[in-house]
Parts: C-alpha cells; sequence; structure tokens
C-alpha cells in the first residue's frame, strides 16, 4: 500500500487524469459488447409541478471497455483461474464468477511509477510491431532513475494513447500494436508488484498473426498482477513524471471479471 510519507508529500498537490472518456466512438476491442448510451428518458418527457423535469440513460458495456482493469477472473489456462480456482465451477450461475469478482478488489492506493519508453526512445509512439523485452524495462528502469518496489502499479508508455481520437489505427487488427512481450512479464511478476498498465487496448504486444495473449496469461492467471489498459499516459509524460500516488476506484460490480475505472495519479512534491 501506499506508505504514509508518500501520502502527506500529496497533500495539494495537481492531480493526472489517466482515463479516457467513454462515448460510442472511441477506440473498442471487436471481441466485447460495444459502449451505448442512450437516454431512457428525455426532459420533457414528463413534467412535474413547477416545470421540473428529468432525464436518465441506459448504458450498455463491458467492464474491459474503455479504461479499464482487468479482475484476476479474465483469464484462464486449461480450465484453472488465478489460485488454481475450477474455471468452470467459478462461472456457474446465472450472477457472474463466483469467486474473484470485482467486488473482492480493495481501492487501489499505491505507488505508480511511469516507464516511459516511447520519450526515452524520441518517439511520438513506437512502431505497431515493436516488442517491449525485460532488458528494455529495465533499461527504462535505470533512465527513469526509479526503482520499482513490490506493491508498486508501473505504468508503460508507449505513446499509443496519442492515437486514441483515430480507432482505426488505435486498434488495427491488421498490424498489431506495441507492448511488453513475455519476458517483460517475468520480470515484471519477479519484482511482486501489484497492477501495470498501458496506453494499448491489449496491454501486451499484439500479432495479429497469432492473435495470442502470453503476457495476460502469466500476469493474471499465472502471477495474480492486475492489468490496466486503454490509459491516458501523454499529460504524465508531458510533466516528465516517474513517481506518484496512483489511485484507482473498480466498480464493485458482483462476479465482473474487469470495470471501467478512471485512475489518477497525484503528483508528489518534488516530482
Amino acid at each position: 500500500m501506499a506508505d504514509e510519507s508518500l501520502l502527506r508529500r500529496t497533500l495539494g498537490c495537481p492531480v493526472v487524469d489517466l482515463a479516457h472518456p467513454w462515448s460510442a466512438d472511441m477506440p473498442q476491442w471487436p471481441g466485447h459488447p460495444p459502449f451505448i448510451l442512450h437516454l431512457a428518458r428525455r426532459h420533457g418527457d414528463t413534467f412535474r409541478p413547477q416545470g421540473y423535469s428529468s432525464a436518465n440513460e441506459v448504458i450498455v458495456t463491458s467492464g474491459h471497455t474503455g479504461t479499464h482493469l482487468d479482475g484476476l477472473g479474465h483469464i484462464s489456462c486449461n480450465g484453472a483461474l488465478f489460485g488454481n480456482h475450477n474455471a468452470q465451477e467459478t462461472q456457474t450461475g446465472p450472477r457472474g464468477l463466483r469467486d474473484l469478482g470485482m467486488e473482492q478488489v480493495a481501492p487501489i492506493v499505491r505507488r505508480g511509477v511511469l516507464l516511459d519508453l516511447a520519450a526515452q526512445r524520441g518517439t511520438t509512439h513506437l512502431a505497431h510491431d515493436c516488442s517491449l523485452t525485460a532488458v528494455d524495462l529495465a533499461l527504462a528502469e535505470a533512465q527513469g532513475g526509479v526503482l520499482i518496489n513490490a506493491g508498486d502499479v508501473v505504468l508503460i508508455r508507449t505513446g499509443w494513447g496519442s492515437l486514441w481520437s483515430e480507432p482505426q489505427k488505435y486498434v488495427n487488427l491488421r498490424t498489431g500494436w506495441p507492448g511488453p512481450d513475455s519476458s517483460a512479464a517475468d520480470w515484471l511478476a519477479s519484482r511482486k508488484i501489484f497492477a501495470t498498465g498501458s496506453d494499448t487496448i491489449t496491454y501486451e504486444r499484439y500479432d495479429p498473426a497469432t492473435g495470442y495473449l502470453p503476457v495476460h496469461l502469466k500476469l493474471i492467471q499465472g502471477a495474480g498482477i492486475h492489468l490496466l489498459e486503454n490509459l491516458d499516459l501523454e499529460a504524465l509524460s508531458k510533466l516528465q513524471v516517474k513517481e506518484f500516488l496512483f489511485i484507482c476506484l473498480p466498480l464493485t460490480l458482483v462476479g465482473a471479471t474487469g470495470s471501467p475505472v478512471r485512475p489518477i495519479a497525484i503528483l508528489t512534491a518534488g516530482a
């Protein structure tokens, strides 16, 4: 958890929003239900005394659409979830997962570290076929002058978030996008971090030729490490921030495998 000294140093400090806005035209993974927001009641449909009227909406979405947190029930291997939970038994019933649901994820208040790979390589965004290795992350840690500790949240900037307003480029299923590879996953797991996230839609390097997500398997199912996807890390990069207080509040969706989130970075004094 975040230590008291870090909390004290952030009082009154700037806050950076790390989430993209949710809308129907944002980039979305085709394998998940699309985001839909519809006004179910509009102003003027009904009136109360003194002209009072109200509106409300219906929202349809997946827990893995937009900026979100992957829960530990999201990935299985040979029928087993993290902790060797039986996937078939865990998902039996009409209300989602019987264990490892998002209601079990406590509010996240931890030290955050940014590894800005795009900035360190002097580019707006990494090439679509760039696989970030353990060596790459170790070098980024050293160049950033930060030391990743157990329990941290490690955010990796590829620069891909700068393409958010161009969904066809951001989610290009023909060429894929950059991200950590299996060796990077092993390196992160060895540091015993709590969670890691990136500014791409699948966190890891996606190769459309295979469609396989080995980093998800290693970190979520193997190591019990949460993943954050579709982060907006552009402002954090411009401020050249490397360390911050990271706060993220997943919705307590009972039985869900993921949750939309609005994470923030609170900049520490002198950051």
